[in-house]
C-alpha cells in the first residue's frame, strides 16, 4: 500500500507539471506497466482529481480543471520558490492579489518544514523588491493568467495591444516568457505578422485568446529574455548612461541590483555598475538600497543629486550640517 500511495503521489506530480503526458511516457517515467498506470489514474480520480485521458496509439493523460482545487504536490525547491513568491506579491500591480498573496502565504508557512523556511528566509533577504519604479500598472490577473498558460503551452496568442501613443492593433504572436522589471510585467513573443521579436506591457494588453494553434519554440536572440526587455527599453528612451564605482563585491551588488544594471568586478572588493536612466532619481535611489560606499563617475548631474539627498537625509536625521551644506566634522 505504501508503495502504490507513494507511486500516485509521483504520478499526481508528474501530471501537474506538465499540461500532457503520452501512456508509455508517463509509464516509463514511474516504472510500472501501462496497466498498473491506469489503476494509479483510477486511484487519483477515485480521490477527485479529474484526470482525463485521450484514446488512440498515441494516447495519453491530462490533469483537467476541476470543480475545486485538489491539493497540489510541491517538492522543496517549489516550496521555497513560491513561499518567496508570495512574499513579493504581497506588493504586486496585479490587480487584487496582495491580500490573497498573504492569505496563500500563510497556509503555506504553517506547515512549511523549518530547513525550508530558513531557505526561504535566506533568498528573501538578498532580495530586493522593485518598489522604486516611477509607476504601478495595474494587470488583470486572467490576463496574466492566460499569457502565463500560452507561453507554458507553446501556443498562439492573439490579443489587442495599446501602444505608447494611443494607437491600438490586433497582434498575433508565439509568446516566449513572461518577465518581470520593476513594476511591470512584460511578454517576449515572435510577432508572427512582423515576423520579429517584441516586448508587450501586460497592462496594455487586452483581452488575450489562445488559438488552440500549437509552435515550436523559436531560439530567442541573445537568449535571455530579461537582457532582451531591459535592451529594448533602453533603446527607446532618451535615456542618460550611469557609470559608478561601488565598494563591494560584484555578486553581492549583483544580488541586488543585476536586474536593473550592468555590474563588473575591478577588483576582489570593488566592481563598476553601468545602467541607463530617463530619470535620475531611480538609480539614486537604487545604488543607495546597495548598502555600500560609492563614487559616481558620471554624469555629474546624479553627483549633484546624490550629494543633495545626502544633504536632506542629513538634516532629517537631525545631524548638525557643516556651512558648506555636509555634515559637521567632516
Amino acid at each position: 500500500m505504501a508503495d502504490s500511495t507513494a507511486r500516485a503521489l509521483r504520478l499526481l506530480s508528474l501530471l501537474q507539471n506538465r499540461r500532457y503526458w503520452g501512456g508509455a511516457d508517463l509509464a516509463d517515467r514511474l516504472g510500472v506497466s501501462v496497466r498498473t498506470l491506469r489503476r494509479d489514474i483510477d486511484r487519483l480520480r477515485d480521490l477527485g482529481y479529474p484526470v482525463q485521458a485521450r484514446p488512440g496509439v498515441d494516447g495519453g493523460y491530462e490533469l483537467a480543471p476541476g470543480a475545486v482545487l485538489p491539493p497540489l504536490v510541491l517538492d522543496d525547491d517549489e516550496a521555497v520558490a513560491l513561499t518567496v513568491g508570495l512574499q513579493a506579491a504581497a506588493q504586486s500591480p496585479v490587480t487584487g492579489t496582495a491580500e490573497a498573496s498573504l492569505r496563500a502565504l500563510a497556509k503555506i508557512v504553517q506547515v512549511l518544514p523549518a530547513r525550508l523556511r530558513r531557505r526561504a528566509d535566506a533568498l528573501r533577504a538578498v532580495t530586493v523588491p522593485a518598489v522604486w519604479s516611477p509607476s504601478r500598472a495595474e494587470i488583470d490577473p486572467q490576463a496574466l493568467t492566460v499569457v502565463a498558460q500560452a507561453c507554458r503551452d507553446t501556443e498562439r496568442l492573439r490579443f489587442g495591444y495599446t501602444t505608447a501613443s494611443g494607437e491600438t492593433a490586433d497582434r498575433f504572436v508565439e509568446p516566449f516568457r513572461l518577465v518581470a522589471l520593476g513594476r511591470r510585467w512584460y511578454l517576449v513573443a515572435f510577432d508572427v505578422d512582423r515576423g520579429d521579436w517584441r516586448t508587450f506591457r501586460l497592462d496594455r494588453l487586452g483581452d488575450p485568446a489562445v488559438t488552440g494553434v500549437r509552435f515550436a519554440p523559436r531560439a530567442l536572440p541573445g537568449g535571455d529574455a530579461g537582457e532582451f526587455v531591459r535592451s529594448r527599453l533602453t533603446s527607446r528612451r532618451a535615456t542618460v548612461p550611469v557609470e559608478v564605482e561601488v565598494r563591494a563585491p560584484a555578486d553581492e551588488v549583483r544580488a541586488r541590483i543585476g536586474q536593473w544594471a550592468g555590474v563588473e568586478p575591478t577588483g576582489a572588493e570593488s566592481c563598476r555598475v553601468s545602467m541607463a536612466a530617463d530619470d535620475l532619481g531611480w538609480p539614486a535611489l537604487a545604488l543607495g538600497m546597495v548598502g555600500a560606499e560609492f563614487t559616481v563617475l558620471g554624469p555629474p548631474e546624479l553627483a549633484e543629486l546624490v550629494g543633495d539627498w545626502g544633504r536632506r537625509f542629513t538634516r532629517a536625521a537631525g545631524a548638525p550640517t557643516a556651512p558648506g551644506g555636509g555634515p559637521a566634522g567632516t
